[in-house]
């Protein structure tokens, strides 16, 4: 059974694989199941949906007093991978922000739906988007933007704790968030913008800025470990193998230069064994941003291991193949297993909250603005600008992890703004309870080419070393993809003038759910038309949904 990456690999493959072992098992052959692309996305399952209701506090300072909130996610039909995704969502809850007060609720609730699953952010992005939903809602009762919310409560550099009590240590989240407001334009283009606004009734635009942070390492402590096997031969060349699984983001090519820059040679003299339990076994999920981590830390120590082997012979020749050719003829072993597990990590829920530990190793962080405009008539929405800043530390190969930014930003906003998953209800008479009706892409729409930014602009942060991860480097897989929520809050931004332009306050509050669809924009925007029928319009989903 072959499956795709981000998340579904890890435990729906079961559905899948069961049946083809018991076929297999009763016939006494190799059996193969290939799966309908309706019935593949009725049955995997995909992101957990949350719904919050939250209570926040802020002083006419505007600096955050406290939060109160209750998190409830739709599990379907089985656990699955639930009860962690719920503990990502609630370590994720506070976003970016130095809340003093906070508590945090989650409720994994059993539907009638197929059991959801773990998806790229595995809750950390329902949780980050709770924070800056609750951020929006403050800045429109103080009458303030929600940029000058978010900077003046966003954590300091160094000294402050998040709710679950982990130190916030050399954070750059305030630096980046200047950074990043003066390398866009945001306050020109934000006037532009509302300029543009008051000379058009049916296109309006909108803009917005917003920072993330995302916990690093498996929340279950057991996974963070890994295994790595690292063979040198008599011609100098370099035969690796780890438990890590590629699956198009890149993690071989960043080990094999790990290997090659612990040896000093070509990455042309480093090969690369597929993965498999026969080399490396016990391997943990290749989830969680970690891989490259954990799997670069335990090649490292097997390269290490080696390189003390050969140290003599290295002093000796100077040249590498003549150091190994000698130490092959000293009978100097030249493999080597190695193994890494993160140290200082490990959260319990079950001990009093001074004492359940640490959940994550670092954070990685970023920053984004979009701009974006819809047309008032069809809530049609095309973003015309995103500029991202991310913190990825060291990079080890930067062109890797500027195409993991920008494929992570594309996969958030087409969660936020496009990819709506719709099941039978009482609401939906043609419907029946428990149906999936997004089972293809004539009904379930993912980004295409004309969705991406028409100009996206990716920099990556200088001066930033990670001493926690390999060659001071920070994972990049998962953290940005919240960041394609900016082009939601920019679009909620432009649905807001429209709304102006139908008699609404410049401050008024309104609720808009995600994912902001063309149907929820045109319906949102509040004028004479839309207004007529939005009181007799269902929900787009069950409520357990939004």
């Amino acid at each position: 059974v072959r499956t795709g990456g981000f998340g579904g690999k890890e435990t729906r493959t079961v559905i899948f694989s069961t049946a083809v072992a018991l076929a297999a098992h009763r016939l006494k052959q190799p059996v193969k199941i290939n799966v309908d692309r309706d019935v593949d996305m009725w049955v995997t399952g995909g992101r957990h949906p949350f719904l919050a209701r939250y209570r926040a506090a802020a002083g006419p300072d505007g600096k955050l007093r406290a939060l109160d909130a209750k998190l409830y996610c739709n599990a379907g039909y089985s656990m699955d991978l639930t009860e962690p995704v719920m503990g990502r969502a609630l370590f994720h809850s506070d976003g970016c922000y130095n809340i003093p007060n906070v508590r945090v609720e989650g409720f994994m609730c059993m539907t009638n739906t197929t059991s959801n699953t773990a998806f790229r952010g595995f809750g950390g992005p329902q949780g980050l988007m709770v924070a800056e939903a609750y951020m929006t809602h403050l800045a429109s009762a103080l009458r303030m933007s929600p940029e000058e919310l978010r900077i003046r409560n966003t954590y300091a550099f160094e000294g402050e704790k998040t709710h679950f009590r982990q130190l916030m240590e050399k954070c750059p989240l305030q630096r980046m968030w200047h950074e990043l407001y003066e390398s866009c334009d945001f306050a020109k283009r934000h006037a532009e913008i509302q300029e543009f606004n008051r000379q058009n009734r049916w296109r309006k635009r909108g803009i917005a800025q917003l920072p993330t942070k995302f916990g690093i390492s498996f929340t279950a402590k057991f996974m963070n470990q890994a295994g790595a096997l690292v063979h040198i031969y008599t011609d100098g060349t370099v035969l690796l193998t780890h438990g890590g699984t590629e699956m198009g983001q890149g993690l071989h090519t960043k080990i094999c230069q790990i290997v090659a820059r612990a040896f000093g040679i070509p990455m042309a003299d480093v090969v690369f064994r597929e993965t498999g339990t026969d080399t490396v076994p016990n391997a943990s999920p290749t989830a969680a941003s970690a891989s490259s981590d954990i799997y670069g830390m335990a090649t490292l120590n097997a390269c290490e291991q080696i390189k003390s082997r050969l140290q003599p012979y290295l002093e000796k020749f100077g040249d590498f193949k003549k150091a190994v050719n000698a130490a092959y003829m000293d009978r100097c072993d030249l493999s080597a297993h190695g193994f890494y597990a993160t140290p200082g990590i490990g959260y319990d829920w079950s001990l009093p909250e001074d004492q359940r530990g640490k959940p994550f190793n670092y954070f990685t962080y970023g920053a984004a603005s979009s701009e974006v405009e819809i047309d008032v008539l069809t809530g049609d929405m095309r973003i015309l600008r995103s500029d991202i800043l991310m913190d990825v530390g060291n990079s080890l190969n930067p062109a890797i992890d500027i195409g993991q930014i920008e494929g992570a930003f594309t996969q958030g906003f087409g969660w936020a703004t496009l990819e709506e998953t719709v099941w039978g209800c009482s609401e939906f008479s043609w419907l029946k309870p428990g149906v999936c009706f997004t089972r293809g892409p004539g009904t379930y729409k993912i980004p295409s080419f004309n969705d991406t930014p028409v100009d996206m602009r990716v920099t990556l942060v200088k001066d930033s070393a990670n001493p926690n991860a390999i060659h001071s480097s920070r994972a990049v897989g998962e953290p940005p993809f919240f960041l394609g929520t900016a082009a939601f809050f920019a679009a909620r931004a432009a649905i807001a003038s429209a709304r102006e332009d139908g008699g609404a306050g410049v401050h008024d509050y309104f609720v808009v759910d995600l994912p902001l669809t063309p149907e929820r924009i045109r319906m949102a925007c509040n004028d004479a038309l839309s207004s007529r029928f939005s009181k007799n319009t269902s929900r787009p989903r069950p409520s357990i949904f939004v």
